[in-house]
């Protein structure tokens, strides 16, 4: 696989060039975060991209490629691996615009300015359309058949939220010290806890929500 340059990770303001087999690991534990967190993650847009271009450029080399080439039958193995974890990656996140659309379109609302997208352009237009589809179903369906008073739907109604109280296996990438872990079992309600590089532990998502958005811990 070839080097891509120029990706721009629009963290601090730097551009950073990464390898073709760096992308395709860093969209991987994006999927793998994605796969196992109840809340949707921030979007991962330039990095699908970036995986997009890698394969159109693999299938132009496989096409001059000499015919009976051995590597030709790799290529193609690579390529369709990266679209498995491209296509898992979207229809993940798809499947969770779906059920929580409201949510997402609320969160994407109170985003702030200079924090990151939490949806591709994509994906927040077809937020918008299917949730306005759910309300325009329910409209037609039951509520004009209801009295005047109940025929409104607010969007705290269908606003259902993720379980951020569930539990989730994570791996510890940085040292982290006091993270607030909240537990009915404990006597006092919560403990503070300090997480060590490459250890693994199960906790509530919500309490390491923030971690997974900076990467100091991966969901495994």
């Amino acid at each position: 696989m070839s080097e891509l340059d120029g990706l721009s990770l629009e963290e601090d303001e730097e551009v950073e060039t990464m390898t073709a087999a760096e992308v395709l690991q860093k969209l991987e534990e994006a999927w793998l975060d994605e796969k196992f967190s109840p809340d949707i993650l921030e979007a991962k847009t330039d990095l699908v991209d970036c995986m997009l271009e890698q394969i159109t450029a693999m299938e132009e080399n496989i096409r001059s490629a000499k015919k009976g080439d051995f590597k030709v039958s790799i290529h193609r193995m690579e390529i369709d691996r990266i679209r498995y974890v491209l296509s898992s990656y979207l229809r993940l996140r798809l499947e969770k615009i779906e059920k929580h659309s409201a949510y997402v379109l609320q969160a994407e609302a109170k985003r702030k300015e200079e924090d990151a997208p939490l949806m591709s352009p994509g994906e927040y237009a077809f937020a918008k359309e299917f949730q306005q589809g759910i309300e325009t179903h329910f409209k037609t369906l039951s509520l004009r058949h209801m009295p005047a008073n109940l025929q409104t739907l607010t969007p705290a109604q269908s606003n259902i939220q993720p379980n951020l109280d569930s539990y989730v296996f994570l791996r510890v990438n940085e040292n982290t010290d006091g993270v607030l872990v909240e537990e009915e079992t404990l006597d006092t309600g919560e403990e503070i806890v300090d997480l060590q590089k490459h250890d693994q532990h199960i906790m509530r998502y919500k309490s390491i929500a923030s971690l997974v958005a900076t990467g100091a811990v991966s969901l495994i």
